[in-house]
């Protein structure tokens, strides 16, 4: 998956916006105006897991602690192409439930979220 597939995968999801907060380079994917995955000029993409899925892809070796984030169970994958098109959309996806189930009842009727 390129930058642009995940694009599509992360403003498909209900809620989602897209900005630059660092430079025009860096997209950052929010939902509720909290981000779930941010990807870098360079291409490498960070997003949120679970704890289980953090132990799991940093200690396999499949990501690794996202810089900065990693206190948060962030992971950063240098390397798209090393994923299936089909795996790195559903982490990107749950990203986006883990994030979205943290906000308000009240953000998340809001957003058609529930």
């Amino acid at each position: 998956m390129d930058r642009e597939g995940v694009r599509s995968v992360c403003l498909a999801l209900p809620g989602v916006t897209l900005d630059h907060p660092w430079d025009p380079d860096h997209d950052a994917y929010r939902v509720g105006g909290k981000m779930f995955a941010i990807i870098g000029s360079m291409g490498g993409l960070s997003f949120k897991v679970s704890d289980i899925a953090y132990e799991v892809l940093t200690e396999s070796g499949r990501a690794r602690p996202a810089p900065y984030l990693a206190r948060s169970k962030w992971v950063n994958l240098e390397d798209l192409d090393a994923w299936p098109d089909d795996d790195l959309a559903d982490h990107l996806k749950i990203a986006h439930g883990l994030i979205a189930a943290k906000l308000t009842r009240k953000i998340r009727q809001e957003l058609g979220l529930i």
